[in-house]
């Protein structure tokens, strides 16, 4: 069975486990590229950026409070949020 990126994501709660989902990530982005709406490094980062701007959002619409400090999970969600976000 294929775990999909977004299962990959929520599955992350260690820096280990956040390294695991990077390098997966990666080879999502060079097995798919077209399903990567930010797949150059400059787009990517501009994602991740206007993400990171409206995080209290994605936090509201989960009906949860931003946390002051982010975790490993965290980072894995915007990490796959970054490649899709405009």
């Amino acid at each position: 069975m294929t775990v999909s990126l977004q299962e990959e994501a929520e599955a992350v709660r260690t820096r280990d486990d956040l390294a695991h989902f990077l390098r997966v990530a990666m080879a999502d982005l060079q097995a798919r590229p077209r399903k990567w709406e930010n797949s150059t490094l400059e787009r990517f980062l501009e994602a991740w950026a206007a993400w990171v701007e409206d995080l209290p959002g994605w936090y509201a619409n989960r009906g949860a409070d931003v946390p002051d400090q982010p975790d490993w999970n965290l980072v894995a969600n915007m990490v796959l949020a970054a490649r899709i976000y405009e």
